[in-house]
Formats: structure tokens, sequence, C-alpha cells
């Protein structure tokens, strides 16, 4: 779909770039915890940041996050791969603030990484969707549980978890307090697990 960018860029004054919608759901890019950006090449420079990415329609579609330049500087300009935060996300944020004042994310304490090809094989897996617990904190939500180190979590609640970035998602969606029931296997068996995050 084709997006603005609008924002300040270079501090000229107001700006508006054209471009389009290069993906959806964009993650594991190393710039913060809970990530799910729209990638677009409509110029996001020094100054977008913070400025609203709208459609056609004019309806905003996201904030201007942030860029990957191809440059040694940091300062160099937009490359064609910029980011921004959904307005799904700002509205559920947005939300929240206004409710009670913070924003509160769920927690299971446990840390998995993405099963490869090559893990699913080993796992005896029919494919490499999930996730395989690398640690569990002592005491957490997720080792009161019973959630063991090798364990792979399939799914949270009625939520299926292919990778990482959807544990880290789905958790966060969580409110302290809230039971999720943990769907792990192990051994070959599913078990379900209550945690209380």
């Amino acid at each position: 779909d084709l997006v603005l960018a609008i924002g300040n860029p270079f501090n000229v004054g107001q700006s508006v770039s054209m471009g389009i919608v290069s993906a959806l759901h964009r993650a594991e890019l190393g710039v913060n915890t809970f990530e799910n950006f729209i990638q677009t090449d409509a110029a996001i420079n020094q100054g977008n940041s913070g400025g609203a990415l709208i459609n056609s329609n004019g309806n905003l579609v996201g904030i201007n996050n942030f860029i990957v330049n191809g440059g040694k500087n940091e300062d160099s300009g937009n490359a064609g791969v910029g980011f921004a935060i959904p307005v799904s996300t700002l509205q559920q944020v947005a939300d929240e603030l206004i409710k009670t004042g913070k924003v509160s994310r769920g927690y299971i304490g446990a840390n998995s990484q993405n099963i490869t090809p090559q893990m699913a094989k080993a796992f005896n897996l029919p494919n490499a969707s999930g996730v395989i617990i690398a640690s569990v904190v002592t005491n957490g939500p997720a080792a009161e549980a019973g959630v063991q180190v090798g364990d792979i979590l399939i799914k949270i609640d009625d939520t299926n978890i292919p990778n990482v970035n959807a544990m880290v998602n789905t958790t966060a969606k969580l409110k302290p307090g809230d039971t999720a029931i943990l769907y792990v296997l192990r051994n070959g068996q599913t078990l379900e697990l209550k945690a209380i995050a």
C-alpha cells in the first residue's frame, strides 16, 4: 500500500515523503524487546521519528520510528529501509495509559530461541514451529508452572507460538496476575501447564 511519512527531516521544516509498505510485523531487529514494525521505503530521516505514517486516505497507520542506513556514519540519511510502530500497538498503549496511568506487561520468566529445521529434525517435530525454552528463571511463573529447559512451547492460551517474537508479544499482552495455559512438548507429549503472569 502507498504511505506518506510526515516529519521535520534535518530540521528543514515540515515535509512529506512517499513510499510503499514493504512488510508488516518486522521483528528481531534488535532495537527493542517488543518488536512489531511496519517496514516502508518512504524516507524517514532524522526529524521524521515521531511523525505520522499515513495511508493515501489520510488514515494514521503508524508512527515513524527509525531507519536502517547503509552508511558508516550513523547520521547518514534514508536508504529506503524505514520502520514505524503500527497504530494498533499505539492504541493498546494509549488505552492502557489513559485507563491506568502506566503500561503493564506480562512476564513468565523464561527465555527461548527459535527452532531451526535441524532442531526440528533432532526433536522429531513435524515442523519448526514453536520455541525451545533455553532458560527458566528460578521461582518465576514458568518455573512454578513446571516449565523445564528443553521444553518446546507451542501455544499460550489460544495463541499459537511459531517463534520467539510471538512468545514475547503474547506474553506481554498478559496482565500481571493473569493465569495463562502454556502448552509445551516434552518427550513427545503435550503438557498443559498453568502459569500466573
